[in-house]
C-alpha cells in the first residue's frame, strides 16, 4: 500500500515568494524523503544546473485528500545541504536557537481578501458596495461573502493539526482574517504557509482566488495585515519586559519595515487603523500605533505586545526572525 504527500515549497519569485506544490507516492510504513525539484521553473537555478533540493521541516494529515495522506511543509537547500539563497528559515531558526532562552512565541492575524475575477467578492459588477463599517464580524448575506470558503478552511486546519486559534470576518467586504498561534518560531512560520496553501487549494474548487496584496483595493478601505503578537519567557511575567519590547523594536524601524512585505508603503499610510511606516509608535489598546499593547496585558501587568505593521504577503520566516533578534538582542545586552 501507499500514501500520497504533498510537498510544499516557496519558490524564489520576488518581492513577495510563492507557494509551490506537488505530489510524492510513498510506500506505506515510509517517512517523507528528501526530495527534488526544477529551479529553473521557479526562480532558483539556472537550467544548466537546476536541481534544488526539497528537505521536509513539517508534515501534517492531509484534510484534502483525507486518509493516511499528508501535507510536507519544506525548506529549499542547494545539492551540497547548505540553504538556497532563496531559503528564508534557516536564518530564522537560527535566531530562534541563538535566543532560545527567551522561549518566545508569536501569534500571527492572518488577513486576506478573496477576488471574484478582478474584483473583491461579493462587490457589485463595475462598482463599489456600501462603505466600510457593516462588513467587520457581521452576519447576513448581504454583507458577508465567502462564509463557505472560511469555514472549510477554518476545519481543514484543525483536521491538519495546526495551531488555528479562530477566524473573523473582516472591515472590507470580501476581506477576512485566520490567526495561527501561539507557537514557537520557525513552527510558527511553517504552520501559517500550510493554512495559506490550505487556503489557496480549497479556494480553487470555488472558483474564487485568494489576495494577500497589502493594499487589494485603493481608495477608503482597509488594507491587509499579518499582526503579528509576540512574547518572551520574560514578558509573560513582567510588564516592564513588554515595554522594553516595544521600545526596542522602535530601535530598527527602517530595518523591519524593509522586511515586512511588498507594497507597506501603501497600507501603512497613518490611515484605516495603521501608523505610517515614516514613524513609530506603540500604546495601549491603540490600533493606529505601530505597536499595540493589549488593555489586558496594562490590566494584568504580563503578557505580549502586537506589531501592527506587517503586511499580509509577509514572509512569516523574515518577520518572526527580525523581532527575535530586535526584540531578544536588546534584552541580552
Amino acid at each position: 500500500m501507499v500514501y500520497k504527500a504533498e510537498y510544499l515549497w516557496l519558490d524564489g519569485n520576488t518581492p513577495s515568494a510563492h507557494l509551490r506544490s506537488k505530489t510524492k507516492v510513498i510506500a506505506d510504513g515510509d517517512t517523507p524523503p528528501i526530495w527534488g525539484f526544477d529551479g529553473s521553473s521557479t526562480q532558483q537555478a539556472e537550467g544548466d544546473s537546476s536541481d534544488v533540493v526539497l528537505n521536509p521541516v513539517l508534515t501534517v494529515a492531509d484534510p484534502i485528500r483525507g486518509g493516511n495522506n499528508v501535507i510536507v511543509m519544506n525548506e529549499t537547500l542547494l545539492p551540497d545541504m547548505s540553504p538556497h539563497p532563496s531559503n528564508t528559515r534557516a536564518a530564522c531558526e537560527a535566531a530562534s536557537n541563538t535566543y532560545s532562552k527567551y522561549d518566545t512565541w508569536f501569534g500571527i492575524e492572518q488577513e486576506y481578501t478573496f477576488f471574484d475575477g478582478n474584483a473583491p467578492l461579493g462587490w457589485p459588477e463595475g462598482g463599489f458596495p456600501a462603505p466600510q463599517g457593516d462588513y467587520y464580524c457581521a452576519v447576513g448575506s448581504d454583507v458577508i461573502f465567502g462564509r463557505d470558503i472560511v469555514e472549510e478552511h477554518m476545519d481543514a486546519c484543525i483536521e491538519a493539526g495546526l495551531h488555528i486559534a479562530g477566524i473573523n470576518a473582516e472591515v472590507m467586504p470580501g476581506q477576512w482574517e485566520f490567526q495561527i498561534g501561539p507557537v514557537a518560531a520557525p513552527q510558527v512560520a511553517d504552520e501559517l504557509w500550510i493554512a495559506r496553501w490550505l487556503l489557496s487549494r480549497i479556494s480553487e474548487n470555488y472558483g474564487v482566488t485568494v489576495s494577500l496584496a497589502a493594499k487589494p483595493v485603493q481608495g477608503d478601505w482597509n488594507g491587509a495585515g499579518a499582526h503579528t503578537n509576540f512574547s518572551t519567557n520574560e514578558m509573560r511575567e513582567n510588564y516592564d519586559a513588554c515595554i522594553a519590547a516595544a521600545e526596542a523594536l522602535g530601535t530598527k524601524t527602517t530595518e523591519h519595515i524593509a522586511a515586512y512585505g511588498a507594497g507597506i508603503e501603501d497600507r501603512l499610510t497613518g490611515l484605516h487603523e495603521t501608523a505610517s511606516y515614516k514613524d513609530f509608535s506603540y500604546g495601549v489598546s491603540d490600533r493606529g500605533a505601530s505597536i499595540r499593547i493589549p488593555w489586558q496585558v496594562a490590566r494584568d501587568k504580563k503578557g505580549y505586545i502586537e506589531d501592527r505593521r506587517p503586511n499580509a504577503n509577509v514572509d512569516p520566516y523574515m518577520s518572526t526572525r527580525m523581532i527575535i533578534e530586535t526584540v531578544c538582542g536588546a534584552a541580552s545586552r
